[in-house]
């Protein structure tokens, strides 16, 4: 019973990573190469070397976030298996972590936008030009 109890621990402790993991997918990761993508265009005074660098970085730094939540993936659907627990097809705990933590990006992006950001869904009168 102690070796189950350990197990899902464990489990649970690979999907708060996966969450944590994919957050930062969405948000970190995006902020982090705008940032240094500001960075070198404020070193070069280059747009073009700027986007060039926040591009490539940006997809690297995907596809290695991508390849460990897919580990991750794989090593909690073998701890359910391991501790008995089917799971329905085509429905893994990656899955579910990844629409939950988008579904959290876009709607602190868009508390961002219209509550702290200072803009407006509808214009308004009198504001503006």
């Amino acid at each position: 019973m102690n070796d189950l109890m350990k197990q899902g621990a464990g489990a649970l402790m690979v999907v708060v990573i996966m969450f944590f993991g994919s957050l930062v997918l969405w948000v970190g990761v995006p902020f982090f190469w705008l940032w240094v993508g500001g960075q070198v265009q404020g070193a070069t005074n280059s747009v073009g070397m700027a986007l060039g660098a926040a591009a490539v970085g940006a997809f690297a730094t995907i596809a290695l976030l991508v390849a460990i939540l897919g580990r991750l993936n794989r090593k909690a659907v073998e701890m359910r298996e391991a501790r008995g627990i089917k799971m329905k097809p085509g429905s893994t705990p990656l899955e579910i972590v990844m629409a939950v933590s988008a579904t959290i990006a876009v709607a602190g992006f868009c508390a961002w936008f219209f509550l702290l950001g200072g803009s407006s869904p509808i214009p308004l009168m009198g504001q503006g030009g």
